[in-house]
């Protein structure tokens, strides 16, 4: 009999999304399945959100993605594939699939998002032991006036070794982001590793001196047939090394076509290397440096010239661009400012972002807490808002909070105060992690009161501020 009822639910979600002649790839994850059409417009997505089994729908980066929950969604998957004929997929492959949707501005964010997500473990790894370093160095966190490798210098030599494991990931970012654009790219792995060792060559200035030395004007140049080309590093940078992986990819595919096979393995990585190397220094590395300076000034103007207002504004743009996609282009000044994070000591954009997340988890689960006859709903806003509070917003954002508008609103109000005041107390973390509660963990010692504060203050302001709109609005009785 279950299985009937599954076979029946994956009948109706075919007709619903369009029928199977609209239906391009279907994939699923632990509580939903995601589906890929033709044509968006054939979705009935009443009907859908009308079925028993469905507890709410939303559609986000080119996916209609049917929330089932646990178990459910496996069952009426088996069904959906065999109903369709369509061949099992992975997430990846669905990822592809609904890439093809997007337009240019949206697939160029989704792939500068997409290079980042393999090296993640790595920044995350990096920063944990960067806070485990902090501990051990941080004055007044234990003893009054003292940090614990002072009060215990037997530890000093554990927290050099831990420092020095912590600085490895963003002394060689170039290199890992290399790798792991040029892959995205299409182009061979290795060989965008070997772009981003070759621009942060120890032979050259090392990037982090380059301001004063131009300041000096002790920057030092080869003298290419008569042209200077700046010796300089990429160190702490993330744009010239990602358009570098493109350009090196380009090359890469371009030579394979006009190569001999039996040359081909010589020939193209030279060519590739060569010319990639060549342009970085001479056209991309000092545009790019100029355009990712710029985009983290900005970012770090909002924050520190403009203080709390600054972070204010930060909390209200960044759901907006959510919505977008838009925010993916935001991970790259995030990654920048962790880069130089010894001189800046940690990005503000990360509580801000948790506050942001916090506050739309809020907000669902306020709607949650309005219903009194829509069931489903309240099923649906209940799972969406615990999941915003652990980081995964886009339950909460396209599921409950966009659907009746008042709730993202109240949400927004929540972000705004609460990334204002974590803003004044100046929270910093200290590497990319999950946007929520357990975000704690990648927070400066230091700060890691101030940043459950701040996620407190997120939660009740969008708390209270979606229940005063859903009552001035008289919401209340159609949610």
């Amino acid at each position: 009999m279950a299985n009937n009822q599954y076979l029946e639910a994956a009948k109706q979600i075919v007709a619903f999304v369009g029928g199977e002649n609209n239906v391009i790839r279907v994939a699923s994850c632990a509580t939903r399945l995601r589906v890929v059409v033709k044509d968006d417009k054939k979705i009935d997505v009443d009907q859908i959100e009308a079925m028993d089994l469905v507890k709410g729908t939303f559609n986000n980066g080119g996916q209609f993605q049917v929330i089932l929950g646990t178990g459910i969604v496996d069952q009426v998957y088996r069904e959906f594939v065999q109903v369709t004929n369509i061949q099992e997929v992975s997430k990846e492959e669905l990822k592809e699939a609904a890439g093809s949707k997007l337009n240019v501005l949206q697939r160029m964010l989704k792939s500068l998002a997409d290079v980042f997500v393999p090296i993640l473990p790595a920044l995350v790894a990096a920063g944990l032991l960067m806070g485990l370093n902090n501990v051990l160095t941080a004055q007044g966190l234990f003893i009054e006036g003292k940090s614990l490798v002072e009060a215990y210098p037997q530890t000093a030599d554990l927290a050099e070794m831990i420092n020095l494991f912590s600085n490895a990931a963003f002394t060689f970012l170039p290199v890992l982001i290399g790798f792991s654009a040029t892959k995205i790219f299409g182009g061979t792995p290795v060989l965008g590793a070997v772009i981003g060792a070759i621009m942060i060559h120890p032979d050259l200035l090392n990037g982090y001196d380059y301001g004063q030395a131009l300041l000096d004007g002790t920057v030092p140049a080869w003298n290419i047939f008569g042209f200077e080309i700046a010796k300089v590093g990429y160190q702490g940078t993330v744009l010239p090394v990602i358009v570098s992986s493109f350009v090196l990819a380009k090359i890469e595919q371009r030579s394979r076509k006009i190569v001999p096979a039996m040359f081909d393995n010589i020939i193209t990585p030279l060519v590739s290397v060569l010319l990639t190397a060549a342009l970085t220094f001479i056209i991309i590395g000092p545009a790019m440096r100029v355009v990712g300076d710029g985009l983290t000034e900005a970012v770090m103007w909002l924050f520190f010239s403009l203080g709390p207002v600054g972070g204010a504004i930060y909390g209200v743009a960044y759901p907006l661009l959510v919505i977008t996609g838009m925010h993916h282009s935001l991970v790259t000044a995030e990654t920048q400012i962790l880069a130089n994070i010894g001189t800046l000591g940690g990005s503000p954009t990360f509580a801000v972002v948790a506050a942001s997340n916090v506050a739309q988890g809020a907000a669902a689960l306020a709607v949650m807490y309005l219903m009194k006859r829509n069931a489903k709903m309240k099923s649906l806003a209940s799972a969406a808002g615990v999941s915003a509070l652990l980081g995964i917003t886009e339950p909460a954002v396209f599921g409950v909070n966009l659907k009746f508008k008042y709730p993202f609103i109240g949400a927004l109000i929540g972000s705004a105060v609460a990334s204002a005041y974590c803003t004044f107390m100046q929270v910093l973390s200290v590497s990319p992690g999950p946007a929520g509660i357990p975000g704690v963990i990648v927070i400066r010692p230091e700060s890691m009161i101030q940043y459950m504060v701040t996620l407190v203050i997120a939660f009740v302001i969008g708390f209270i501020a979606t229940v005063i709109l859903a009552k001035l609005f008289n919401k209340k009785q159609n949610v």
